[in-house]
């Protein structure tokens, strides 16, 4: 770097967020005591609510929420290729280096790619890095994340999740592949469902409305249906439990986070979500075609609003210091 070398020191780390992110003082604590045994530390990303946008705005916080309260943590335990959220995370001087070096134009960041942050993070695996997924919680018992304002209408929303859906379900596929191992393969298969989630909703939303029609048709006497199957009875029964364990999941980690008001806001919020999906899926795979005959792959840029900062939380170095101890592969909540 050109400031290192006019200066004659070298950096210890360097930390990725973007202008808008509410950054938690305590962040630089987290990284200084952890970046000695780990190539990058990912922090919780926290979404703001918009009240005037809550269904929108307030579908990114029930879903980070629950993937970085269960799926990240346990992704982070086993190992395995850990993405970069591109904010809020850490990164050793070291490893950036590394990956500088081996790359053809000398940067360590993708450049050509849509999301070259998630990318970072599978580049750190391959390269023998290992990432760590922190939750840790300052003296007052916040939790130590970066708060910001996500999309709050439909159109912004669907640009950036179509982004998403092609960087890492699509031309991600044919950037980093499929890694090595089970633990890798399964967790980079989740990551790229998007696609098949939007073509399984989809068609389970043209299944609702069928039984709905024949069921209006039978209450009517206008249609009889055949009696269902037992099998298939019991199929419809078991996903229904499913569904709304899955529902129930999601409201409670939205509720340990941002309370019960917003938990309850979490059941009408995951149909916004997944009608969302399913139009940024349809986008991304219409761009995705067109780039395999030659069109270049545009990136949609997102306009963010910028919150006003809140007050530092009366937290202690030594406080977060003492969580960060107790366990010497993570950090817990």
């Amino acid at each position: 770097m050109p400031d290192e070398r006019e200066a004659g020191f070298a950096y210890r780390s360097v930390v990725l967020h973007d202008a808008e992110d509410v950054v938690h003082p305590c962040e630089l604590q987290v990284y200084d005591r952890l970046l000695d045994r780990y190539a990058f530390v990912q922090l919780p990303v926290s979404p703001l609510i918009d009240p005037a946008a809550r269904l929108i705005s307030g579908h990114y916080a029930d879903e980070f929420t629950e993937a970085h309260a269960r799926a990240m943590p346990v992704r982070s335990r086993l190992g395995v290729a850990m993405p970069c959220a591109g904010v809020g995370c850490g990164f050793a001087r070291a490893t950036l280096q590394v990956l500088a070096d081996a790359a053809p134009d000398g940067a360590p960041f993708a450049t050509d790619s849509l999301t070259e942050d998630y990318e970072l993070g599978i580049r750190i695996h391959e390269a023998g890095g290992r990432g760590l997924f922190v939750r840790a919680r300052d003296g007052t018992g916040g939790l130590i994340a970066t708060h910001a304002y996500f999309p709050g209408d439909l159109t912004a929303s669907v640009r950036q999740k179509t982004r998403w859906t092609i960087g890492i379900a699509l031309s991600g596929w044919d950037r980093t592949g499929w890694g090595r191992g089970v633990g890798d393969i399964w967790m980079r298969a989740r990551d790229r469902r998007s696609a098949l989630s939007a073509l399984v909703l989809v068609t389970a939303y043209l299944g609702l409305l069928g039984w709905l029609v024949v069921s209006i048709g039978d209450w009517a006497d206008l249609y009889q249906p055949a009696p269902l199957d037992p099998a298939f009875r019991a199929l419809l029964i078991v996903n229904g439990v499913v569904l709304t364990w899955r529902i129930c999941v999601r409201a409670a980690c939205t509720g340990q986070q941002y309370g019960g008001r917003e938990a309850l806001w979490s059941v009408p919020r995951t149909l916004v979500g997944n009608i969302i999906a399913v139009m940024a899926a349809r986008r991304a795979l219409l761009a995705y075609a067109a780039s395999l005959w030659g069109a270049p792959l545009s990136w949609e840029k997102t306009r963010h609003h910028i919150p006003a900062a809140p007050p530092a939380p009366a937290a202690s170095a030594q406080s977060v210091l003492q969580v960060a101890s107790h366990q010497p592969s993570s950090v817990r909540d």
